[in-house]
């Protein structure tokens, strides 16, 4: 008896990247794509109905919920869809966020066809799927945790990065003017630099921050 095949959601918010997904993940008799969806709110509605196995998630829908909001609000619930992250960014800014939401998986969109079907299977089947340069990047946080940022001082820089100043920031995060220099203090000791400048520059180079 054949088995019944994956059952996939593509949620994007560019048809074209939908439409190449779906020509490569259904030329496999296991994969069949069921739905589409262009915006986080629209995936999570589609994915509560139940019958999709897993999820193939941008991380960027324009205003609204992120692709990072939208797979911790589908994977919160019990027998929940796996969620595969398919996007063109990775910075830690990017991936840790998706992956404490509760990502299977995290793939860029220049992955092999191959590759893409073998994440889907895995995602399927519980297991974990990492680009490489993800997991290089995780395997350097759990080898040196003393040096890594943590979510909350990428979140602070990324903003520093943009030209705000510390209360911007603050009011941004809603963290007292103290608690943003403290972040930064600490940050600068982690990057070895010793200026706002330097230090968007170093996180920069070092795939933390988008710029």
């Amino acid at each position: 008896m054949t088995p019944a095949p994956i059952r996939l959601l593509l949620a994007d918010d560019h048809p074209v990247v939908r439409a190449g997904l779906r020509a490569v993940l259904e030329s496999e008799p296991d994969l069949l794509v069921v739905a589409e969806a262009a915006t986080g709110e629209q995936a999570v509605a589609r994915a509560a109905m139940g019958d999709i196995d897993v999820v193939l998630m941008d991380l960027r829908f324009g205003p609204g919920m992120t692709g990072a909001q939208a797979t911790a609000a589908i994977t919160a619930g019990a027998g929940a869809a796996r969620v595969l992250i398919v996007t063109t960014y990775d910075s830690d800014a990017d991936t840790l966020p998706a992956i404490e939401a509760g990502a299977s998986g995290y793939l860029l969109k220049d992955a092999l066809p191959e590759d893409l079907g073998a994440a889907v299977r895995a995602a399927a089947a519980g297991r974990t799927v990492l680009a490489p340069m993800v997991a290089d990047r995780l395997m350097h946080r759990l080898r040196s945790p003393a040096t890594a940022l943590t979510h909350r001082e990428i979140e602070v820089l990324a903003l520093v990065a943009e030209g705000l100043s510390n209360r911007a920031v603050g009011g941004r995060l809603r963290l007292t003017e103290g608690t943003v220099k403290s972040h930064l203090a600490r940050i600068f000791t982690k990057l070895g630099v010793d200026s706002r400048t330097g230090a968007v520059a170093a996180a920069t180079r070092l795939g933390l921050i988008r710029r």
